[in-house]
């Protein structure tokens, strides 16, 4: 039996790197517990301080496909490349100068977003179509694919 997971972030700013994440994928901040309009909302409701509010956030795919990505704040920050990323599928089926122009264009887009770009890996055919790696808001690499 196959299981469902989510994919958690470590992060000084879950609010900025959730929505980061949102743009970048399509995805949509997870809505409030019923009954609530917004999360400050519900948060309070819970009791939750105002300086506590930003200590969580979660996106998830609004077509209920993808897995929820949460993220957590964390005191420290960043320290090493990361041992597992993201592959954000940018360029499905596409091969050659079609597909690495995709490539670019999320990037440039990613980019407008906070993203940095670290290195762009040219087609070896057969096996390697080309990819870009990035990195988000909080320096966690992730490559368009």
């Amino acid at each position: 039996m196959a299981r469902e997971i989510q994919v958690t972030f470590d992060c000084a700013d879950p609010a900025a790197v959730s929505a980061f994440w949102a743009e970048a994928l399509g995805y949509e901040l997870q809505a409030p517990p019923a009954g609530f309009d917004s999360w400050d909302q519900a948060l309070e409701a819970m009791g939750v301080p105002p300086e506590r509010r930003n200590d969580a956030s979660a996106v998830v795919d609004p077509d209920g496909k993808g897995p929820r990505l949460f993220f957590q704040k964390v005191p420290e920050g960043k320290t090493v490349k990361n041992r597992v990323h993201l592959d954000v599928r940018a360029a499905p089926g596409l091969r050659g100068d079609e597909r690495m122009a995709a490539l670019e264009a999320e990037a440039e887009r990613l980019t407008a977003h906070g993203a940095k770009r670290i290195h762009r890996h040219e087609p070896a055919p057969p096996m390697a179509f080309g990819h870009i790696v990035m990195a988000d808001i909080e320096g966690n690499e992730f490559c368009l694919d």
